[in-house]
């Protein structure tokens, strides 16, 4: 592919992202278009890594799914030394079918698998979590330095959309929040002659005696018109 209509699909694949409306069609778009753009890339996926835990998000196969599950069963590989104290912001593994010293268990259980090669880009990090943008080849020797430019391009704008997307998720989260909480003061405010202040205490008090988050106890309000 040459590199003016790259940066063209590059620039309208920007665009797509930034216009979806879901953080889930954000993540599906950006794995799409890793296997659309980036040469030798048969499937992608976006991994997170909470702790020792793993996500997937939206794989565009099951290949994806099981190399996450693989890497999360036996606690290494490429994820893990991407969350280590040295963060790469890169990672390309040229041969699967190879002896990696550093993934000695992890590369032959994930070439039977039937990943031949597979790239690596950090999206984002938060305290023990984070975020990569995988690709995979079935195929060894597919990602070339043209393939890791490509995908560090598509991996760059997609870490912006993604953190644009999940800033706006969080917005709507916090306003149906705060609406369905003034929904249920005041409930609480016309059966029970309360003040404004008074109906968020028992809303506080009720959520820290009972260990249940202040939004669930506001929607168990208006779902049953009160506190039992």
């Amino acid at each position: 592919m040459e590199w003016a209509q790259f940066a063209q699909q590059m620039a309208a694949m920007a665009r797509d992202l930034l216009a979806q409306d879901s953080v889930g069609a954000t993540l599906e778009r950006i794995t799409a278009s890793a296997v659309e753009l980036v040469e030798g890339c048969d499937a992608a996926g976006i991994l997170v890594v909470q702790g020792r835990k793993v996500r997937t998000l939206a794989p565009t196969g099951d290949l994806v799914v099981e190399c996450d599950r693989l890497q999360e069963r036996l606690g290494e590989g490429p994820c893990f030394d991407t969350a280590g104290t040295v963060r790469e912001r890169v990672l390309r593994i040229a041969d699967l079918t190879e002896q990696h010293p550093r993934w000695p268990a992890f590369a032959p259980q994930a070439s039977r698998l039937g990943v031949g090669s597979m790239m690596g880009f950090l999206l984002f990090t938060e305290d023990d979590d984070f975020g990569a943008l995988n690709l995979y080849s079935r195929k060894p020797g597919m990602f070339t330095g043209a393939s890791e430019l490509a995908g560090w391009l598509l991996a760059s704008h997609a870490a912006v959309a993604f953190s644009s997307a999940r800033t706006h998720a969080q917005l709507e989260q916090a306003m149906a929040t705060r609406h369905v909480i003034g929904e249920a003061m005041g409930i609480l405010m016309g059966s029970h002659q309360l003040t404004e202040e008074e109906a968020f205490d028992v809303l506080r008090r009720y959520s820290q005696e009972r260990n249940i988050k202040l939004r669930e106890v506001a929607r168990m309000i208006c779902e049953q018109g009160g506190i039992a």
